[in-house]
């Protein structure tokens, strides 16, 4: 349709050309002494035309032919850029695909021809690194420091990766702290951290870290919650000689930090140092939020049935009401047969104890009866389950 218009438009301007040129009779007199000629308006006019016409295209012949080496000097130029693009590719391709030898190649030739030369050294120095070769590793490195400053924090990225990598943990916090300075913190360096942390048995930095990224739901749960245990089951390792650091730890744990895990280790290092009351109020706190038979610790229950401080009659009634919650319980009822043994509770250590037996014999609950037996002089029962354990593993 637009052609169509600009047809009749040039059709319409050539009728009026022709029928203004039909009606001018002007003419135009050229005077050069002693010459003079005298021509038509209309004649001189297309004269004009054809002779800028020719002069137009003789100039642009002219510039066309002058600058012909320019033009091929760009055409190459730009056949070199995308050869060397095309290597740039090979060598990102060649890296994810695994060939670090071919990889290493094409990112030379790359950062030779100047194509990225920044980027092109962070591959060159990623397949150094996959091929074991830490000379040619750091040389690209430097090189990807100083050929290009947008790829400064890329740099200390990969710089803190590989540093984990090869467990160089402190180097790789200063290189993220470097990267810190410059942009901030972001999620992936929130996990490179927490790596070199946890190599460092930063365990307080792991659980600051693991505590933000959980907020920012950068890691599954199952992970953050292993994680939050490693670091509670080191710091508690790293109190285990200081009863007052420790108990001032455990009472700040978090409610949902309290792992199964946690809790154990709590509990036996607080009886390694002889903290049995807080040990006792560790353990009573834990089992008694406890709702589920899932959920339910029996290991807890065998560190609480040897404690021996004062609170035996205590504990054996709270005790006793656990174990109208999970009566077959062979742990809590070997329990309760122990403390009511340290009571004198005879008939009803023996009991608990026999109920023990009956749900899952041990060798522990055979000798504690035995022990009975002994207490009371009856050495034919006692040596019954003295044999008897002597037949189990150290259950």
């Amino acid at each position: 349709m637009r052609g169509l218009f600009w047809i009749i438009t040039l059709c319409g301007l050539a009728v009026a050309v022709a029928l203004g040129a039909r009606e001018n009779e002007g003419y135009v007199l050229l005077v050069l002494p002693p010459w003079r000629a005298e021509v038509s308006l209309n004649l001189f006019i297309v004269a004009l035309l054809a002779i800028f016409f020719v002069l137009y295209v003789g100039t642009r012949a002219l510039a066309v032919t002058l600058g012909m080496p320019r033009r091929v000097r760009e055409y190459r130029a730009q056949r070199q850029r995308e050869s060397a693009s095309l290597v740039f590719q090979d060598a990102v391709r060649l890296l994810f695909e695994g060939r670090f030898g071919q990889a290493l190649k094409k990112a030379t030739e790359a950062h030779g021809a100047g194509t990225a030369p920044g980027l092109s050294a962070l591959i060159a120095a990623r397949a150094a690194q996959r091929m074991r070769e830490p000379e040619k590793q750091q040389y690209w490195l430097e090189h990807a420091k100083t050929d290009d400053p947008r790829t400064e924090a890329a740099t200390l990225m990969l710089d803190a990766e590989m540093a984990n990598e090869a467990r160089r943990f402190g180097e790789s916090l200063a290189a993220l702290e470097k990267l810190q300075g410059k942009q901030g913190r972001h999620i992936a360096a929130l996990r490179l951290e927490l790596r070199a942390r946890q190599g460092l048995s930063d365990w307080d930095g792991v659980l600051k870290l693991v505590r933000q990224l959980a907020k920012r739901d950068a890691l599954p749960l199952e992970v953050v919650s292993e994680i939050r245990t490693q670091a509670h089951l080191g710091n508690i390792a790293k109190r285990v000689a200081d009863q007052g650091k420790l108990t001032a730890y455990l009472r700040a744990l978090p409610e949902e930090e309290r792992g199964r895990r946690v809790v154990l280790a709590a509990a036996r290092a607080l009886v390694g140092l002889g903290a049995e009351a807080e040990a006792q109020k560790l353990i009573e706190a834990v089992l008694d939020a406890l709702e589920k038979d899932d959920e339910w610790q029996p290991e807890l229950v065998a560190i609480y049935g040897r404690l021996t401080n004062s609170e035996q009659t205590a504990r054996i009634a709270k005790a006793e009401g656990w174990l109208r919650q999970h009566p077959d319980d062979a742990r809590l009822l070997k329990a309760l047969g122990r403390m009511c043994l340290r009571q004198r509770l005879w008939g009803k250590a023996q009991s608990y104890l026999e109920a023990s037996l009956s749900v899952a014999p041990s060798q522990q609950g055979h000798l504690e009866l035995a022990r009975l037996f002994d207490l009371l002089e009856r050495p034919d029962d006692a040596n019954k389950h003295y044999r008897a354990s002597a037949l189990l593993d150290g259950r």
